[in-house]
């Protein structure tokens, strides 16, 4: 079955894209613990991460790093946490969360931001990539 990933990848369902390439596709989360949360998620849809092929793997993360690279550019933060628990949506995903204080890393304090702001972070973060 199809995850929500997959449909975001295939264009079937919209969101506020960074960037993507030949293998992954970076892109704004709707529930963002943070301001300027990113998903990094690989094309293929596999549940773990360790499960993902050597070749995949390796593209991942250093998709990961331009990313990372651009929130931090972009948003006013000290570092940019990485998480993979990948518990909620069985694709793997990997959160890019910038932070000023460790506690900005609590997966259960989620933000809201209207879809306007999100709009314009997306942008950009898309224009530093």
């Amino acid at each position: 079955m199809k995850t929500i990933f997959t449909k975001i990848i295939n264009k079937e369902i919209p969101c506020y894209l960074i960037a993507e390439n030949e293998s992954a596709i970076a892109f704004l989360d709707i529930n963002p613990i943070a301001r300027g949360h990113v998903l990094v998620v690989p094309k293929i849809q596999v549940d773990y991460l360790f499960d993902l092929d050597e070749e995949t793997y390796y593209n991942l993360w250093s998709f990961v790093k331009k990313i990372s690279s651009a929130i931090k550019k972009t948003i006013s933060c000290k570092k940019v946490g990485v998480s993979v628990i990948g518990l909620e949506v069985p694709h793997v995903h990997v959160h890019l969360v910038p932070l000023n204080h460790i506690n900005d890393m609590d997966f259960s304090n989620k933000k809201n931001i209207d879809s306007e702001e999100l709009k314009n972070i997306a942008k950009k973060i898309s224009q530093v990539v």
